[in-house]
């Protein structure tokens, strides 16, 4: 039997309008000459236009990104004329939405001398504005490596679903632990959807991912395509015939030539190629599913929370059906969960990896239980990996995280340690079970996927068996 559904615990309200701050309690006359005094700038009065004072409108999402400003994550349900207005009276800029379709989230900025915390106080005092945090800068955490597994020496190669890989990538054991040849055999599931992979993006290039990809977005330049490989700054990067890993970043080593491992060495590039490694991991698992390349990270790990939101939004609201979020946060946000919450609303399966601390913090999206899928790690041995985050309170089931051989940038292979690893064998899972219930929900492929090899209490359900996850499904019918 799986977990039963546990409710959320959260000790502060998560309903528009509440929760406004200590400034509330001031009054507007008061509000509006602080902000006036100490605010208002020669930026903000040059915005104003000559019919209604109102701004001019925010720039598109085609725009470069902001850059040198304080950011701020502003819901106005109002929509953007009225966002607008505040920022008339406070002084700030619109830059553009996070939310798609919807309308009522924003990116606000203004100059750096302002005090980011009191200019936080003034926007929730706004009558207009039902929530207000700090867009923060986070970095996507990273595992330690070790010796390259042996499957980094198996260039054999082999044909896989169209395309030809090494046998060093699908004979590896962490494919055998988790059941998936039995069960892509058994029950001749081989995955279906789009699975949008939330990342540093992907290689679009790379032969074993090429067909698989959908359009996709790069949200850390505003462009359309999701392509890591612009954050390579030397065109003449090849891989030649090489024969020895070289450790790349702390979580990862790759097949690669000196002179590239070299370059990529530099701390510029510290989680390049991390969502190309991902994606390697969903189409090896479910090779018929569609990856949608959301790139929301830089190739060093830095990535807005704005432009992770403004990925699940657009991961939603452009036909995903799963959220593969290979990151982990150490800072709860009310606009994060709410994304979340949009997410599973549409039936949008989200999954997330539960950190690399080795401790029992609790991080998000993991987190944020009922909504997302926490992923632990675990080494082959079936043992949580000493990196891993546990704690049965967030943690849904682990799957392996250590030496795990993928797909990497430039048409070759790498090995990486991390839960990063992990979540995306979870995501891919749920392709999979898309492939017995089309309809498939966050419930339902939660309670599939509690079918799981029982370890310890720290690690939730278990680590994932495929088998076992499939079989459940089969037999309810529904998943459930």
């Amino acid at each position: 039997m799986g977990k039963k559904i546990r409710m959320e615990s959260f000790s502060f309200t998560d309903r528009e309008g509440e929760e406004k701050g200590p400034v509330k309690t001031m009054s507007r006359r008061a509000v509006l000459v602080l902000s006036l005094l100490c605010l208002f700038s020669a930026t903000a009065l040059a915005q104003l236009s000559s019919v209604g004072l109102l701004p001019t409108p925010p720039p598109p999402l085609s725009s470069p990104p902001i850059v040198g400003v304080n950011r701020f994550i502003v819901r106005d349900p109002a929509g953007l004329a009225s966002i607008q207005n505040v920022c008339v009276v406070l002084g700030c800029s619109v830059s553009g939405g996070l939310d798609g379709s919807l309308g009522q989230l924003f990116l606000v900025t203004t100059p750096l001398f302002v005090d980011p915390s009191a200019f936080l106080g003034f926007l929730r005092s706004q009558p207009a504005v039902a929530n207000a945090e700090l867009d923060a800068l986070l970095h996507v955490r990273q595992a330690s490596g070790a010796t390259p597994p042996p499957g980094l020496y198996d260039k054999s190669p082999v044909s896989y679903f169209g395309a030809t890989v090494w046998n060093g990538y699908v004979s590896q054991p962490a494919a055998q632990i988790i059941n998936l040849p039995l069960t892509q055999s058994t029950f001749s599931v081989t995955g279906s959807g789009i699975v949008a992979v939330i990342d540093t993006g992907v290689d679009p290039t790379n032969p074993v991912l090429s067909s698989v990809l959908v359009s996709g977005y790069d949200f850390t330049r505003n462009l359309q395509g999701g392509s890591e490989r612009g954050d390579v700054t030397q065109s003449s990067m090849a891989v030649l015939d090489q024969t020895q890993p070289i450790l790349v970043n702390q979580s990862s080593m790759a097949v690669l030539d000196q002179n590239t491992a070299t370059m990529l060495q530099n701390p510029s590039y510290a989680a390049f190629g991390h969502g190309t490694m991902v994606s390697g991991i969903i189409h090896l698992v479910a090779p018929t599913a569609q990856i949608m390349p959301l790139k929301a990270f830089a190739a060093d790990g830095s990535g807005y929370t704005s432009d992770v939101l403004r990925a699940i939004y657009y991961a939603v609201q452009n036909g995903a059906n799963i959220l593969s979020m290979s990151f982990s946060f150490p800072t709860y946000s009310q606009e994060m969960m709410r994304a979340a919450r949009f997410a599973n609303r549409k039936g949008v399966i989200a999954v997330a990896s539960a950190g690399n601390d080795g401790s029992a913090n609790w991080v998000y999206p993991a987190g944020y239980v009922n909504l997302v899928m926490g992923i632990a790690s675990t080494a082959n041995d079936d043992t949580r990996s000493s990196f891993s985050n546990y704690g049965e309170d967030y943690i849904w089931v682990a799957a392996p995280g250590e030496g795990i051989i993928t797909t990497y940038p430039f048409g070759t292979y790498a090995a990486g340690w991390g839960t990063s690893f992990s979540a995306p064998f979870v995501a891919a899972g749920a392709a999979l079970l898309r492939s017995v219930q089309p309809n498939l929900n966050e419930q339902m492929a939660a309670q599939a996927l509690s079918h799981a090899k029982w370890i310890s209490p720290d690690l939730g359900n278990g680590r994932v068996d495929l088998f076992q996850a499939v079989t459940a499904c089969r037999a309810s019918g529904t998943c459930n």
